[in-house]
């Protein structure tokens, strides 16, 4: 197995952050096979979505409709509503594995990897990516 581990600013607003160039370089060159993308974080994940074009906006406004940042939660501690960070597992989930052909990721046209934190209070994450031949 081949794994790295990427450091990413996500600053501190809720964000998506594009990982599908890094990931791409990763892979490049390794043939066929597994690539693992996992987020050993409480409130990030990781997602397969179309970036641009009004798309992150579109996430972002659905995550807050989902998961309103007010005080209705338990989990209380850091910024407001930041409860509503630890349910975001329910719904995006901290890893993902995509097929790998000939080094070349198998997203679709309009596909890209992204980042999606929106945990305001911790503006760095960490993104573990592993290769796994086939």
């Amino acid at each position: 197995m081949k794994t790295t581990e990427l450091t990413v600013r996500t600053g501190t607003e809720a964000s998506l952050t594009d990982l599908t160039p890094a990931a791409a370089r990763f892979v490049e060159g390794e043939g066929d096979g597994l690539l693992s993308i996992f987020v050993p974080h409480a409130t990030a994940g990781v997602v397969i979505v179309e970036l641009g074009a009004g798309s992150d906006v579109d996430v972002l406004d659905a995550l807050d409709r989902l998961l309103p940042r007010d005080d209705r939660w338990v989990h209380r501690h850091g910024s407001p509503g930041h409860g509503a960070d630890h349910v975001l597992p329910l719904f995006v989930s901290p890893s993902l594995t995509i097929p790998v052909v000939d080094g070349t990721l198998t997203l679709g046209t309009w596909q890209s990897v992204a980042l999606l934190d929106p945990n305001v209070d911790n503006p760095t994450r960490t993104v573990r990516l592993s290769f796994v031949a086939g």
